[in-house]
């Protein structure tokens, strides 16, 4: 019923958030930590873990019914285990058994964090009343989730759509997660910030912002090296964006995350890109549009998915409601 409350886990590579989620998708309650991404298995489970317990100190906690939980990936949903290419102390981590002392009985669903961020866009956001969409998470890593049908596709694992990892540079450099030219490796902020450093870009003031944020700043500006850096990205971004519409046939592609809010700096180029590599007719035109949502998208996503089940929920009931 719609008073019955999921609890919602959001876990990438720059923070972890978590919240009560009710049946209308409001969130009762909303935690966050950073994530220490750098640091061993035990100290990452321990932020996680103190997310999930001063959730489960709030009064509103005993109405909880199941908890949705949406990693940073690659993640395994049937054996409950996570591998996020940006948290390298976390390979094979049995992340749903390790919060079974808070979760206790409660159901766990488990999904790829942009997988969450599609189910909530399509639920609440720009994906809102399109039946086949991709929405995807630019900020640390990149990842994506999609929606066909009307209905979101979490794939057996809980990791499709993970554009992220799609090769767009055969010659490319070697990715983390063992691959070459991942549009992640040329999209992603720390990948901008990289580019614009190694083509001499620095920030005006000294001690200043050498982040993709300090490079979408100088972007604005007109600094033909931060302008550079993004316009390879955005032409990642585009090439991936590309094959997977070729693939699954789109109406729409949602953006958001970290990187994304430097607005049109990003999608300005973008868009043009995908002119350029999405020239057959049933891809030409494919509408690019920023996230509604911004950082609660995954805990709408996480909360939905855990409630219907990863591969079977439609947003709002039905899609175009």
């Amino acid at each position: 019923m719609a008073t019955d409350l999921a609890a919602a886990l959001d876990i990438g590579g720059t923070k972890i958030a978590g919240a009560l989620v009710d049946g209308d998708d409001a969130l009762l309650t909303r935690v966050q930590r950073p994530t220490p991404a750098g640091e061993p298995a035990a100290a990452v489970l321990r932020a996680v873990t103190d997310v999930l317990t001063a959730l489960a100190g709030h009064p509103a906690w005993p109405r909880v019914t199941a908890v949705g939980i949406g990693s940073a990936g690659p993640v395994d949903a049937r054996t409950g285990t996570v591998s996020p290419v940006n948290i390298p102390g976390w390979r094979g981590f049995p992340l749903v058994e390790a919060l079974r002392p808070v979760t206790g009985g409660l159901p766990v669903t488990l999904v790829g964090d942009a997988v969450a961020v599609a189910a909530g866009e399509h639920r609440r956001g720009a994906a809102r009343g399109h039946a086949n969409a991709l929405c995807m998470v630019v900020s640390t890593g990149v990842g994506g989730g999609l929606v066909l049908d009307g209905r979101l596709r979490a794939g057996p694992t809980g990791n499709a759509g993970h554009i992220g990892h799609i090769s767009v540079d055969y010659d490319g450099e070697r990715c983390p997660c063992g691959g070459r030219g991942c549009v992640e490796r040329l999209a992603a902020g720390p990948a901008i910030a990289r580019h614009a450093r190694a083509a001499g870009w620095r920030p005006a003031e000294p001690g200043g912002d050498t982040t993709a944020a300090g490079v979408a700043r100088a972007a604005r500006e007109g600094d033909p090296r931060a302008l550079a850096a993004y316009d390879r990205a955005a032409r990642a971004l585009a090439a991936g964006i590309a094959a997977t519409a070729t693939l699954v046939e789109l109406d729409v592609v949602v953006v958001g995350g970290g990187v994304a809010r430097a607005g049109e700096t990003l999608f300005a180029p973008l868009r043009r890109a995908l002119r350029t590599y999405a020239a057959l007719p049933f891809v030409r035109a494919l509408p690019v549009l920023p996230a509604r949502l911004g950082a609660d998208a995954g805990l709408v996503g996480a909360a939905a998915a855990c409630r219907s089940g990863p591969d079977t929920f439609l947003s709002g009931g039905a899609a175009g409601n």
